[in-house]
């Protein structure tokens, strides 16, 4: 199989459905194995073009072919749909991922290394727990409103719907109280676990632009030092 210059892989949980094309187009192999003999397989491919949807599996197998000495491209899903010639299945992904792979122009996502996809998930996370925070606030300031308690948006905000729920005083009904502090310590929670996270975010800018400054330090590499670039 040594004519083989683009390989194109339908990922999935267990069974993999892999296609080798020439350089021209011209079919040179169709298989179906499973994910224990799939790295094997590539492994005794001689180096060429690996295609892939970019898809978060993808983000774990481009690697480990890149260690093979393949030259992995990540596609959109987007850009391999119009090449998909007959009913769906995996042998027709497949064959369509190696057909827009093919394609001089066609556009691929960059491989990430673990570090990276490391960093990826940090800020993520961040942003997920930041969104279900808002939506536990904005949820607990409704229900207060039904009680007459109106609070304005914002975390800061928060402190005031506590104060409310611990007062004594005020004419909310226990079970108001019980379920409010259920939000308030999911609340407190969320929210130090995004402070957590941004400790490690900023840990990790520190580590990445200190390591650069010294590279540029001792003219080994000349890296930019723009913050806006991204990790």
């Amino acid at each position: 199989m040594d004519d083989v210059s683009v390989v194109g892989i339908d990922l999935a949980k267990r069974v993999f459905q892999v296609h080798g094309a020439a350089r021209e187009g011209t079919v040179c192999f169709r298989k179906r194995m499973s994910r224990a003999s799939f790295l094997k397989f590539m492994s005794e491919l001689a180096p060429c073009t690996v295609a892939m949807k970019a898809c978060s599996t993808a983000r774990y197998w481009g690697p480990e072919l890149s260690r093979l000495g393949h030259d992995v491209r990540l596609i959109p899903p987007v850009f391999v749909k119009p090449f998909v010639k007959r009913q769906k299945n995996n042998a027709a992904d497949a064959e369509a991922i190696t057909e827009a792979a093919l394609r001089p122009t066609m556009r691929a996502v960059l491989v990430k290394s673990a570090e990276q996809q490391a960093r990826v998930m940090l800020f993520r996370t961040r942003e997920l727990l930041v969104t279900q925070r808002t939506q536990m606030i904005n949820a607990l300031r409704a229900h207060m409103a039904e009680h007459g308690v109106v609070v304005p948006k914002g975390t800061g905000n928060v402190v005031r719907i506590a104060e409310v729920i611990a007062d004594e005083d005020s004419n909310l009904p226990d079970l108001v109280r019980e379920v409010g502090a259920v939000y308030l310590g999911r609340i407190d929670q969320i929210s130090k676990d995004i402070a957590d996270l941004e400790s490690k975010i900023a840990a990790a800018v520190r580590m990445l632009y200190g390591s650069r400054r010294c590279q540029a330090l001792v003219g080994s590499v000349q890296l930019p030092l723009n913050p806006s670039h991204r990790i």
